[in-house]
């Protein structure tokens, strides 16, 4: 706590122990109405997180469910590639809209502001940190079921930005075979548990590998210890996906929409559980 503090946390920006997280909460647009809110994490980068949060939208929407997605990711976007959006976002006095994919998923990311997606946005942590928090309160998101917050990886500013701003209902963390994954999960549930954050779900994505020809599984990345590390941090490990090139395929090609899989439907069926309590 400051010397200066006058105990007036509504009116003060510094960060202290004594100010409870809800403080630097952001209420959304006056026009957005969502129902909850879901943060998608990674400890470190190239575990498939966007992958997992594009999918898992897909599968929610198939469900009935209406969903959205906030790419928080603002130097790396890829979440409008995998739905083939080349539409850019509009705006109006009241706001800046999401542009819709072909089954009427609302997204926004940085790359549907830009006139080329290949330009590089080469701004410091703070500004990112600010355009996030502005893709929460300055768009309109209107009735949504769901909004999905891809963020990307790591406990840096965006993240923490992210976890102090916009009000989560959980977070799925997303983790890979790996054997150093026991530390970067641990890194994201303490930051979770920090921001008083709940955890939703474990993913472990590229699980495995099955052989079209001999059908047989592989682990390609090594034997899995994900379900001793979900036990130890007390986490419950929802889905494994398995590596699968039609997957890579549909989503380089902007198709990830008509891609069928059932790889998230524990995780879909969780969360439709947890909007019904």
């Amino acid at each position: 706590m400051s010397e200066a503090c006058n105990n007036q946390c509504s009116e003060c920006n510094e960060d202290c122990s004594e100010r409870e997280p809800s403080e630097f909460l952001e209420k959304p647009h006056e026009l957005s109405d969502i129902k909850k809110t879901i943060g998608v994490v990674s400890g470190k980068g190239g575990v498939g997180k966007t992958l997992v949060t594009a999918m898992l939208a897909v599968s929610m929407q198939r469900a009935g469910v209406s969903t959205a997605i906030l790419d928080a990711d603002v130097t790396g976007p890829s979440v409008p590639k995998a739905f083939g959006i080349k539409e850019k976002a509009s705006n109006s006095e009241m706001g800046i809209f999401p542009v819709k994919s072909k089954t009427g998923i609302r997204i926004m990311s940085s790359n549907l502001l830009l006139e080329n997606e290949t330009d590089p946005l080469i701004w410091r942590g703070p500004v990112i940190a600010g355009v996030v928090k502005q893709f929460w309160t300055d768009v309109i998101w209107g009735e949504v079921d769901y909004l999905f917050v891809d963020l990307p990886p790591g406990t840096g500013d965006v993240p923490l930005t992210v976890f102090q701003s916009i009000p989560l209902d959980g977070i799925v963390i997303v983790a890979s075979p790996q054997e150093l994954v026991n530390m970067i999960v641990e890194k994201a549930v303490n930051m979770a548990e920090m921001m008083q954050i709940p955890i939703l779900g474990l993913v472990e994505n590229m699980s495995y590998f099955i052989c079209p020809d001999c059908g047989g599984k592989h682990t390609i990345f090594g034997e899995s210890h994900i379900e001793d590390i979900a036990m130890q941090h007390n986490i419950n490990l929802v889905c494994k996906i398995p590596i699968d090139p039609r997957l890579s395929s549909a989503t380089d090609k902007g198709c990830i929409e008509l891609f069928e899989n059932d790889s998230l439907d524990a995780l879909v069926q969780l969360l439709i559980n947890k909007g019904e309590e």
